[in-house]
């Protein structure tokens, strides 16, 4: 690792870190694009698949794909939009909201892991630190777990 160079430094533990992450879930049952979609729809209630969409930063496809995966395991249901037929309205099932529970934890133990070094203020500013790193326009904000 070459300390001197930060975006190396975030790459290699972003390697680590989503290594970590992508196991936790998979012991649930769920890839973290799927994951992160739950908790979208557990946190913030029903939305429009387009909404969706934007809100992720992916291409529409990638957000079929993993809609159907969900809508087979029993996670989530797309429902058309009685007020505009044209437009599905994605919610979470109560099966995906139990998960989701889970899925919190299973993250918040990587975190515990991952973190155990830093202090309380440390963490606080990392965090606000990492989200003034400003993705490119091409950059995908929810990758399909390939």
């Amino acid at each position: 690792m070459i300390p001197n160079r930060p975006g190396m430094v975030l790459a290699y533990s972003g390697q680590i870190a989503g290594g970590r992450i992508k196991e936790a879930l998979a012991a649930h049952g769920l890839k973290p694009a799927h994951a992160h979609v739950l908790m979208l729809l557990s946190d913030e209630g029903p939305r429009g698949q387009q909404a969706l969409v934007e809100e992720l930063g992916v291409d529409p496809s990638v957000l079929v794909a993993i809609l159907n995966d969900l809508e087979k395991d029993g996670l989530a249901e797309r429902r058309r939009d009685p007020a505009d037929r044209r437009r599905h309205i994605v919610e979470i099932r109560d099966r995906g909201t139990e998960l989701v529970g889970d899925v919190h934890t299973a993250v918040a133990a990587v975190e515990a892991e991952l973190f155990a070094d830093l202090t309380a203020g440390e963490l606080a500013t990392l965090q606000r630190l990492l989200a003034r790193v400003r993705p490119g326009a091409d950059d995908e904000g929810c990758p399909g777990d390939d």
